[in-house]
């Protein structure tokens, strides 16, 4: 075990709404207001996230910002939000982007750096505004996301509670099935008006990228519960990543019963990197984990890349 312990969290979400279909099939996305900033988001979440933990957060020691696209290329994520949040702390701030699963992969670093003995308080924070990003001519994409944030403080804990196993891979064959390609050296800003305006929104192919997952889910996961040693029955709850609405067909293949799993796509969306732990945080919330637990942290996300992480509370 990387010892860990999850000592505050935050989360923001916007007020603004929208809502999409009819009836039963109602679905309900979040979108940010036209004068509230990506930071301002990630920046909310942080600061209740330090204020939950009753932290100084000058008392800080690293920032990790986790999030699929960041606020700007230069300087990180990370340094604008501690700018913000701790501007006092001599702290040692980076980005991780592992798109929708960032938070999962800066956790196990997270707790790596802790069990080493190297950071005793650690600030993740993980939020998009895919709003932002979206192509409205893609439909499917265009009614997915919603814009959301989520942050928490990790600390090393009572020697109880920690990352039990992490596993992470990516097929890069499937490297281009979702992907935003301008905005940095592909396609650098200033050849915008030059260039396909395409290649600054999303781009998925969403049937390609489903058929994907699949193939490769059980897979890794076999890998998972042996390298691990852990079985299913040996988990309170999966909090899996929001990705779409068949979110239920990944779990059925994953043999994962629905009363194991959260599946909140209809009300929430996919937050893209704030999804996991905006999840987390809702079932650290209203109790449906609680201190003890072991929640398995899972998703995939653009790459293709697969993510697990059990992690006990």
């Amino acid at each position: 075990m990387k010892h860990c312990a999850i000592a505050g969290w935050g989360t923001a979400l916007p007020d603004r709404t929208v809502t999409y279909g009819s009836g039963a099939r109602t679905v309900t996305r979040y979108r940010i207001a036209d004068d509230v900033s990506h930071l301002d988001m990630l920046a909310t979440a942080a600061s209740r996230a330090v204020a939950h933990a009753g932290i100084d957060a000058a008392d800080l020691d690293l920032v990790i910002a986790a999030c699929a696209a960041g606020v700007q290329p230069i300087p990180c994520t990370a340094a604008l939000v501690t700018e913000r949040v701790a501007p006092d702390a001599r702290a040692a701030a980076f980005d991780v982007n592992s798109t929708c699963t960032s938070f999962i992969t800066a956790l196990d670093i997270a707790s790596r750096y802790l069990e080493d003995g190297d950071h005793d308080r650690v600030l993740i924070v993980s939020g998009d505004v895919g709003s932002r990003f979206l192509d409205p001519g893609q439909r499917e994409s265009a009614e997915l996301f919603s814009d959301a944030a989520a942050a928490v403080v990790l600390t090393r804990g009572d020697g109880t509670q920690g990352v039990l196993s992490a596993l992470q891979q990516t097929w890069p064959e499937h490297a281009h099935d979702t992907e935003l390609r301008g905005g940095l050296s592909r396609y650098p800003a200033q050849q915008y008006a030059d260039g396909d305006p395409a290649d600054y929104l999303f781009d998925m192919h969403g049937r390609r990228a489903l058929t994907g997952m699949l193939r490769v889910l059980p897979g890794f996961f076999a890998r998972f519960w042996e390298r691990s040693g852990l079985g299913l029955d040996d988990v309170d709850l999966v909090v899996p990543h929001q990705a779409s609405g068949a979110i239920g067909l990944a779990m059925r293949r994953l043999g994962i019963p629905t009363d194991r799993y959260v599946d909140e796509v209809a009300a929430f969306g996919n937050s893209v990197s704030s999804s996991v732990p905006f999840m987390l945080a809702r079932c650290l919330d209203d109790g449906r984990l609680r201190r003890g637990d072991t929640v398995l942290l899972c998703g995939t996300a653009a790459g293709l890349t697969a993510n697990a992480l059990a992690l006990r509370l």
